[in-house]
Parts: C-alpha cells; structure tokens; sequence
C-alpha cells in the first residue's frame, strides 16, 4: 500500500535570471515524495491567474493530488527572485501577500488528515495569521491520529521569529533542519548554541521531545538524532549546479524511508544521494518536467 502524505504550504514560482521555476518547499517537497512512490495530496491556494493554472497543472504531471489547493481571488500564485552566489547557493526575495498566505481551513481535512500517514509542514508557510492557524489547526489533526508530523524548518527573512520555530516544534516529532539554521532553532528553544552540532541536535531531541531530528549540511552530507544515538552520513560526490531543491528532496526520500521502516543509516544514504542529483540540474525539479 502506498504512504498516504500531505504537505501543506506555499506554492509558488522562482524567477531565476534565465526564467521561472516551479518552486516552493512544500511542493517540491509533494512532488519528489509522489515521484518515489509515496501517494501525495498538497494543501495550499494559488491565484486565478496563469502561474496557479501552470502551477496545478505541473503538480499534476508529478502526481501529486491537486483536489485540496484552493484558488483565491484577493491574491495572485506566489513567486519569489532568486540569485546564486559561485558556489550555486541561493538567496531569496520572496514576495509577500501570495495567494498560499490565504490558506482556508475546510471542515473536510480533519478526517483527510485523519486518514494520513504523515503530514509536513514547514515556517515559511504560516507568515500570515490566516495560514498558520489552518496549518496548526491540520497539525494537531494530524496527532490525534498518530501521523508523523513532519516539520522543514526553512527560515527565511524576516518571515521567522523565535515563537513560531518553538511553536512549530511543539507540532511535530519529526524535525528537519539545515546546519544553517541550526543557530536559530537552537536559540529559539532556549538552547546554548556553543556546542558542537551533534551535541546540539540531540539537545534538540531531547529537550523538544522529538522523535528524531535530521540536519542536512550541503557537501558535508547529514545528521541524525534519535534515541538510538547519532547517525552520521557523508556527502555524496556530484557536480553541483545548483542546491535549490536539494533539502526538499532529501526530506521527500528520507521522509518516506521513515514510515517504510528503512534503517537510519540506509535512509540517510538514499535522502543524500537523491538531494545531490538534484544538486546537477537548475531548479528544484528535473528540466524536462518543468513547466
């Protein structure tokens, strides 16, 4: 039986200099999950303009069930200016009043989310009032059940402030950071950052009373953390030409392994190998998918 997945989030495009891409982290996110085989719903809005249309339709080309991305009027699709430094690291310019700030709760996603087996969820996506509490409202949905609650911590500024990284962790029991976030969660907990990183992770688990918490760190490869102890995986060799993306496909493979039962040492090594083919192509979705 296919892993029944809901992500829940923005969708919008990048603008590259050289043109759009499909992005945001929650759907690129459904989009790699549906494409290993998980079976995957998206939960966001998009306007009544071309970008929703071409949004949903790319969505769909992916497999990824469109049937719950409401369509809003007041806003248009998101979008966001992108700009990569020598190394292919991005930086953001992401424009505010999108149509995925407009996230409606819908009395039918309790018992949607009621028949999940994981629901992901991310910050950057509750930055408006009106999304964070039907994305907060789906979490605790989601725990009554016994879904994995699977928090990307994707920090963007100014869009974060330490409450909502706290109060996002409180939702979830699987965390999911990057080494360059690692600063600001930690001082959002309360935690002093002056350790070294896997004494901090597992300070994280501990302290937040996580299942487990993943860090991935570019190059360097990934991190875990759980009551087992710390599992550590080495980057995996490619020729990068970009990194957007690569963190939401190593969450899609390694979120998937999680309710497949894979080892912690084999899930890390197949959530790293796929983020770094992701790494050899631009944008977060292979070319010829893109819309």
């Amino acid at each position: 039986m296919r892993e029944k997945i809901i992500s829940i989030g923005e969708v919008l495009w990048d603008l590259f200099p050289e043109g759009s891409r499909f992005g945001g982290a929650p759907a690129n996110f459904a989009c790699h999950a549906a494409v290993l085989g998980g079976q995957v719903a998206m939960l966001s809005a998009v306007g009544c303009d071309q970008r929703g249309e071409e949004a949903l339709s790319l969505l769909q080309k992916f497999g990824v069930d469109t049937s719950l991305i409401q369509r809003v009027s007041e806003a248009p699709t998101g979008s966001v200016e992108v700009s990569l430094d020598a190394n292919g690291k991005p930086t953001f310019k992401i424009h505010e009043d999108s149509a995925w700030d407009h996230i409606r709760w819908k009395d039918h996603l309790e018992s949607l989310i009621g028949d999940a087996d994981a629901v992901y969820f991310g910050t950057l996506g509750q930055r408006s009032e009106v999304s964070r509490s039907t994305i907060l409202r789906c979490m605790n949905a989601a725990r009554a059940t016994g879904a994995q609650r699977i928090l990307d911590v994707n920090l963007r500024s100014p869009f974060f402030d330490h409450k909502i990284i706290r109060d996002s962790i409180q939702h979830a029991n699987i965390l999911k950071l990057s080494d360059d976030e690692l600063i600001d969660v930690c001082l959002a907990c309360g935690i002093r950052s002056s350790d070294q990183p896997k004494e901090l992770i597992l300070h994280l688990l501990h302290s937040q009373s996580l299942d487990v918490v993943v860090m991935t760190r570019g190059a360097k490869g990934a991190l875990l953390a759980s009551s087992e102890g710390i599992v550590e995986q080495p980057g995996i060799p490619t020729i990068v030409r970009d990194t957007v993306g690569a963190g939401d496909a190593f969450l899609a493979a390694f979120s998937l392994g999680l309710l497949r039962r894979q080892s912690y040492e084999q899930n890390l090594f197949n959530a790293c190998s796929i983020a770094a083919k992701v790494c050899t192509y631009s944008g977060s979705l292979p070319d010829e998918t893109s819309a």
